[in-house]
């Protein structure tokens, strides 16, 4: 072997080990105009979960006792008119969603996603290795949200959120959770699998998937909202129901058949060995 050939070779050895040291660009792009598909838990997202339906939660006694107490007339309030979903459950809502990438000017890496749909806030998805602020930081309605690439799945990790809820029927999640999201890309398909991990209203993390489709036609509208009085009440009254009170929390059990005992939740209603015992339990109605 020649001396130039045998320095070409070394040249290409030492060149290899150079680029295997720098980070891998981004495998997958998620920028794009995205519409949501209804395939999973779709009377829960259009129009909405019915009250006392707490099928599948993970929840323990005070988030159940939260939920008996809810009133859906507290939508009317002022404070709660304008309120954006929160980052963990925007994902279920009917809205389109528009992700948008920012790109390093210098190194053309992807630092950061922007995620924003229809009533919502902007959700940025850091890539650039920033640490998350103290426990003592603001709580936001997106929260603060890291990520990092596995292979071609983009995994993120959100904290610092405001108190929101599991589902919108009461069941509350508190400002003390943290959110796990994994991001998939299969051509014009986008999954999302959220992982909910609560210790003042979870006993188990609770997990649930969306799916998206590119859509090069929509446009996510503007959305200016303006706080209105809806329904007239006495001053200081907020919508509520004493513990006990609440006369429609049998009505999900009554129109579905179901034993009332299953709808109130819990973790062991996530597995499919419920099923055996909902065979044993008298449904609403008989006894």
């Amino acid at each position: 072997m020649s001396v130039y050939r045998a320095g070409c070779v070394v040249l290409l050895v030492l060149l290899g080990m150079v680029l295997s040291g720098i980070p891998a660009f981004a495998q997958v792009d998620f920028s794009g105009e995205w519409s949501p598909r209804f395939y999973e838990d779709e009377p829960e997202r259009v129009p909405g979960p019915e009250l006392g339906d707490y099928l599948g939660l993970p929840i323990n006694d005070a988030a159940r006792e939260r939920a008996d107490t809810w009133a859906a007339s507290i939508q009317s309030m002022p404070e709660w008119q304008c309120r954006p979903h929160s980052a963990d459950y925007i994902w279920r809502g009917p809205s389109q969603l528009r992700i948008t990438k920012e790109v390093d000017p210098v190194t053309r890496q992807v630092t950061a996603f922007h995620a924003e749909w229809l009533r919502s806030v902007d959700n940025i998805y850091y890539l650039d290795g920033r640490p998350h602020p103290s426990a003592n930081a603001p709580h936001t309605w997106g929260g603060f949200a890291t990520a990092k690439w596995d292979g071609d799945m983009l995994t993120i990790k959100v904290t610092h959120l405001k108190e929101g809820y599991v589902r919108r029927n009461g069941v509350p999640r508190s400002d003390l959770a943290t959110v796990t999201e994994h991001w998939m890309r299969h051509g014009n398909w986008l999954t999302v699998v959220t992982i909910v991990e609560d210790p003042v209203y979870l006993t188990e993390p609770f997990v649930r998937s969306t799916d998206y489709e590119l859509d090069q036609h929509q446009l996510v509208a503007p959305y200016p909202c303006d706080v209105v009085e809806e329904v007239e009440r006495g001053k200081n009254v907020v919508p509520h129901f004493l513990p006990g009170t609440n006369p429609s929390l049998k009505d999900f059990a009554a129109a579905h058949n179901l034993p009332e005992e299953a709808t109130r939740g819990g973790a062991a209603t996530m597995y499919p060995e419920y099923r055996s015992k909902l065979a044993t339990m008298p449904t609403a109605g008989k006894k």
